[in-house]
């Protein structure tokens, strides 16, 4: 069952990203998929579900890639770090960037998917747990909004706005590095042992973030 939900969703991400969520239907990723039309509706009540579960297993990876990356890594916990490598990733996950962006040629009314409340409640305990091991300054204003803020614009804008200056990922994600360095966080590193403790807590949201998604997705 669970595999032939997947190559469901790889169908309706394939088609997503050619054609924008208003023009695919479910008879198309039936199609795509080499199932019935009626098979699809077994997973997925609607169309809208069936693009929401694309989205949330999207994130599902997504999170998993970070887990990694702070248990092979802890100072990944670092901000700057942390920013640098949702970059690429992101980058590498048209779907999730166009919901970062809120592309509505793209998703439609997708662009708010139903874990949205969800993943500001985690981004609220990000904050937290960067408050609590220092990793942030203290006298931004509006910390949270300024922050998110600064790094939406990073994802706007592609680098290629002319020839000249033409920026590829690798040094757009290094640029945003060096801002969320520069802006958001104190001067003195955080030791060895805070970048561990603090990286423990970050792997914890992570953890809790995926039971949902996957029940979403699979239930």
């Amino acid at each position: 069952m669970r595999e032939r939900a997947d190559r469901i969703l790889d169908a309706a991400g394939e088609l997503l990203l050619r054609h924008g969520y208003r023009k695919v239907t479910v008879d198309d990723i039936a199609a795509r998929a080499e199932v019935g039309k009626g098979t699809v509706y077994l997973h997925w009540r609607t169309k809208h579900e069936l693009f929401d579960a694309l989205l949330l297993r999207e994130s599902i990876e997504l999170v998993e890639e970070f887990t990694a990356l702070m248990r092979q890594d802890p100072a990944n916990v670092q901000p700057h770090r942390f920013a640098r490598v949702s970059f690429l990733a992101m980058c590498r996950k048209p779907l999730l960037r166009a919901v970062l962006t809120t592309d509505l040629d793209l998703l439609g009314k997708l662009a708010k998917h139903p874990m949205r409340s969800h993943d500001l409640l985690a981004t609220e305990r990000f904050h937290q747990v960067a408050e609590k091991y220092a990793l942030l300054r203290t006298d931004v204003p509006d910390l949270p909004y300024t922050m998110t803020a600064v790094q939406t614009g990073f994802y706007l804008l592609d680098g290629s706005e002319s020839a000249e200056s033409a920026l590829d990922e690798e040094s757009r994600a290094d640029a945003l590095a060096f801002a969320v360095r520069e802006v958001f966080e104190p001067a003195e590193q955080p030791s060895r042992e805070v970048l561990a403790a603090a990286a423990t807590e970050f792997i914890s949201i992570f953890t809790e973030l995926v039971a949902p998604y996957r029940k979403w997705i699979y239930d």
